[in-house]
């Protein structure tokens, strides 16, 4: 007769806190009170608000470095910024890639900061030494001629400022997913502290942000821009060092060098060839390797849903009597839990979507809202004037408010009333800021008729804004809209990377994070095609060629502007609702062994 197996109590309530997806530095099964949590997180937070501290200063004062330094055009040097933010922003699809395939996150963030560092101490070098940018000149001296860079010295720019892009991108791409991966979302008193993460991710972001539009900003004009550059150098190395710093404590998700997207396409691929084939009526007849002890460490199962059944074509096994024929290639025949991963995949892409008008109106509060706020009187005290580079501190002043006020008020309210970890659920929290985007550019609206009528009653409608004295109203009245953005900005686009992390194939956790920059760069690029497409409309029905059009914001149509996006935010949240209504949250349970889901 055999002996019982004795267990070892305790060894079975460590178990208990065991992470079963994750592994420490050595490779070892990661305790839960020993690795991860907010302590190791706090350490990401500390990377990402560094990071953010030396390089956002740049996405709003880099085109008097390009232009005045540099001696590039003005439409020249707006260029370079929108290319090099837009390169940031594509960047990151390819490096989540890398990281969730090949290298994993927690290298992915170190050698992407290498490269930030790089590229920020290049750009340093070049505004300090005079041999390394073209000899000083007054490029707003008409009878002036301003010698553009030499082939090196351009050369030199680009490397750097694209070498920090790359860096930036990376960093975007891995940094939150890896801060997530710190947590057990299976958990439900994790999940509540993942929910925490991400919203004080966006609260160091915020301080990040707040110190580059302010500090970093005043070093730049009054300094030097080499003092400036220098100190966002400093900034992202110790950035790099304290999340190095972490790596004893850092969980990391094991199973990453599997070619998730590849997977997918299989899916697809499989589906269309099996087109003609019936589905069965009896889901369990669909493929599944057998699920045991070492293939459940290994391997993510997942069990069937009846979602999008076009794609189950792809697990059809084909029967030859009573065999069915093995799979020969995963590109005829795929798992279940592959096509579930498709499917989850293909039902995200219109949340993603329907963000995208989002990104368009935050687009009109960093440039049009940014020339009204020249337009205004910007004293802030006596003695004290907010330069009109540092105006987007007024949306990061009040996020560093609400974030704290969210999360430690209106979270906990919420479960209870609710009993779900995050206080809302993810679509319901994207839903909200969608609503907000929408007041607030109606808002907007009202707030810029009362500008315009300022300037008429001061006779001051003709004159050219940037020469002409501000006007009598204050640049407060511009955070109205910005402070019911900002509360946007919080729901939505922390609402989007907990959605995307928490839903995607556990192949694509990086790389679905970057769905929210994505949507973000889709909506820059929307809100150019959108200025110009509502000017060509505008533009027989206004003496100044469209809405928009002419360098006198006074005689625009900027408030018109403003109720057209707010009316087509409010359509897209409608469909937001439709698409919200429809969409089905993966199922956390597992699949029994055979391959058969639980009922």
């Amino acid at each position: 007769m055999e002996k019982p197996e004795v267990v070892d109590v305790k060894e079975e309530a460590d178990f208990q806190l065991v992470d079963e997806n994750k592994v420490d530095w050595k490779g070892r099964r990661a305790l839960k009170f020993k690795y991860g949590g907010m302590c190791a997180s706090v350490l990401i937070l500390a990377m990402i608000g560094f990071e953010n501290l030396g390089t956002f200063s740049l996405a709003v004062n880099s085109v008097p470095y390009f232009s005045g330094i540099m001696h590039y055009s003005i439409p020249d040097a707006a260029n370079m910024l929108t290319n090099y933010m837009g390169t940031g922003y594509i960047l990151a699809i390819p490096v989540a890639v890398l990281a969730d395939t090949w290298i994993g996150r927690y290298r992915s963030v170190l050698i992407s900061g290498v490269f930030e560092f790089v590229g920020l101490a290049l750009l340093t070098a070049q505004a300090h030494y005079p041999s390394l940018k073209p000899p000083l000149c007054n490029i707003y001296d008409i009878t002036a001629h301003c010698k553009t860079p030499s082939g090196g010295q351009e050369a030199l720019l680009f490397i750097g400022l694209y070498l920090l892009a790359f860096g930036t991108a990376g960093v975007k791409a891995a940094l939150p997913s890896h801060g997530a991966d710190q947590f057990d979302e299976k958990d439900p008193r994790e999940e509540r502290r993942m929910s925490t993460f991400f919203n004080t991710l966006l609260l160091a972001i915020c301080f990040g942000g707040a110190v580059s539009l302010t500090f970093i900003v005043w070093i730049q004009i009054n300094k030097g821009w080499d003092w400036g550059f220098g100190i966002g150098t400093i900034a992202i190395f110790l950035g790099i060092v304290i999340f190095a710093a972490g790596l004893p404590l850092y969980r990391f998700r094991v199973g990453q060098g599997t070619n998730a997207f590849n997977e997918i396409i299989q899916v697809y691929v499989a589906a269309i060839r099996n087109r003609n084939l019936p589905l069965p009526e009896d889901p369990t007849e669909l493929y599944e390797i057998e699920q045991d002890k070492e293939a459940a460490e290994e391997i993510e199962f997942l069990p069937h849903r009846d979602t999008l059944r076009f794609l189950d074509r792809a697990a059809i096994q084909i029967k030859h009597g009573v065999q069915s024929e093995k799979p020969s290639s995963p590109w005829k025949l795929c798992r279940v839990t592959q096509v579930e991963n498709a499917k989850i995949v293909l039902g995200m892409i219109p949340i993603f979507c329907c963000t995208i008008i989002m990104t368009l109106c935050l687009a009109q509060l960093q440039t049009f809202s940014i020339q009204q706020g020249y337009t205004m009187d910007t004293t802030f005290t006596k003695h004290f004037h907010i330069p009109p580079a540092s105006l987007p501190i007024i949306p990061v002043s009040f996020l560093i408010i609400i974030v704290p006020i969210y999360d430690f008020i209106f979270v906990p309210v919420m479960r209870k009333i609710t009993g779900i970890p995050t206080g809302v659920t993810h679509l319901q929290r994207i839903g909200v800021g969608l609503v907000l985007s929408c007041i607030s550019m109606a808002v907007a609206s009202v707030i810029e008729v009362k500008r315009k009528r300022v300037a008429r009653d001061n006779n001051m409608l003709d004159a050219v804004p940037i020469l002409m004295p501000p006007l009598p109203i204050s640049t407060f009245w511009l955070s109205f809209q910005y402070f019911i953005f900002g509360i946007a900005d919080m729901f939505t686009y922390v609402g989007l990377l907990q959605f995307f992390y928490s839903e995607a194939p556990k192949g694509l956790k990086s790389t679905s994070t970057c769905f929210l920059w994505s949507s973000m760069a889709l909506g820059y690029f929307a809100s150019t095609i959108v200025v110009k497409s509502v000017n060509g409309a505008t533009k027989h029905i206004t003496s100044s060629g469209g809405w928009l059009a002419g360098n006198n914001i006074n005689r625009n149509h900027l408030n018109l502007f403003y109720l057209f996006l707010s009316i087509v935010s409010l359509i897209n949240f409608f469909i937001y609702l439709l698409v919200s209504m429809r969409y089905k949250y993966r199922s956390q349970s597992p699949l029994v062994p055979g391959g058969n889901s639980k009922k």
